[in-house]
């Protein structure tokens, strides 16, 4: 296990559940706290200062961390994970308690949906929203899901996919992490110029982002798929039309196990978090955070 250099962490660091996270928080602590869980392998930057100020602006407390291997955190060898998904479950709720958060309305893209979900169905009692972004249904049973889409499919069956970079130089890191992101964007395009500013930050704060690829790896416990249908907290369901990892029937069949829950499809929008997808992500997390 690795520790992080003092500067690599921009908020705070708390030591919870036998890890040291490093932690961010936005607003005033008074208003209703959003805890914004990013999906895999995905350090705290990806929820961008701008996306974060203009929620706290509508009365928000934003919470945003990294997770193991990612930013400031505890950073095990590559390979190695000394943890399990069900660490990254527990990691959120210690967030809250660090805090003294009773509850707070949860955020979760992609992977972070999944825990999202999870602590929505193991931890009701601190939840007061959901929203659940470019992700799919957590645990197992239930219907098929629609696949990848064939291209990106290709993409991962290359017979030789393209060789890492020195990760010691920062240009040709910035460039692979791009080229590795360009296949999850929908029909709008790739902001490059916007993509190549935040993994430039992400690689900033990172001594060893090939340890991201370690939430791959992971064990840990699974819950029946119907037992989404226990969630009783309002929940947001926001889907891109062209998502390639999860297309959108995820989207839908998880709208369909939750009671309740109300989809937003973002049009021509992949798997990714654009900034020009940010006002048609944060009207509706506003407004679903105005109920709980």
């Amino acid at each position: 296990m690795n520790s992080r250099p003092r500067d690599s962490c921009t908020g705070m660091r708390a030591e919870i559940n036998g890890a040291e996270l490093c932690v961010d928080t936005i607003g005033d602590p008074e208003h209703p706290a959003v805890l914004l869980i990013m999906g895999a392998a995905g350090s705290m930057d990806r929820w961008e200062e701008p996306f974060c100020a203009r929620l706290a602006a509508a009365g928000r407390y934003v919470i945003r961390y990294d997770q193991r291997d990612t930013g400031g955190s505890t950073t095990y060898p590559p390979g190695k994970p000394g943890y399990t998904s069900d660490d990254l479950i527990a990691d959120a709720v210690g967030i809250l308690d660090h805090l003294g958060i009773e509850r707070a309305h949860i955020v979760g893209l992609s992977g972070g949906g999944v825990i999202a979900q999870r602590i929505a169905v193991d931890h009701p009692e601190r939840v007061r929203t959901v929203t659940l972004m470019s992700t799919s249904p957590a645990g197992t049973g239930g219907p098929e899901l629609p696949p990848m889409s064939d291209a990106l499919r290709a993409v991962f069956s290359r017979d030789e996919q393209p060789p890492e970079p020195d990760w010691s130089d920062r240009e040709a890191a910035i460039s692979y992490l791009i080229e590795d992101e360009r296949p999850y964007a929908g029909r709008r395009g790739l902001d490059e110029p916007a993509l190549r500013a935040l993994i430039g930050r992400v690689y900033d704060r990172s001594t060893s982002l090939p340890s991201a690829g370690n939430y791959f790896l992971l064990d840990g416990s699974d819950i029946p798929r119907a037992r989404l249908g226990e969630i009783a907290a309002p929940t947001l369901v926001l889907h891109g039309s062209d998502d390639p990892l999860f297309p959108l029937g995820h989207g839908e069949a998880l709208a369909r196990a939750i009671p309740n829950a109300e989809l937003v499809v973002i049009d021509g929008l992949g798997h990714e978090l654009p900034p020009s997808a940010w006002e048609e992500v944060l009207r509706p997390l506003i407004a679903v955070t105005d109920r709980g």
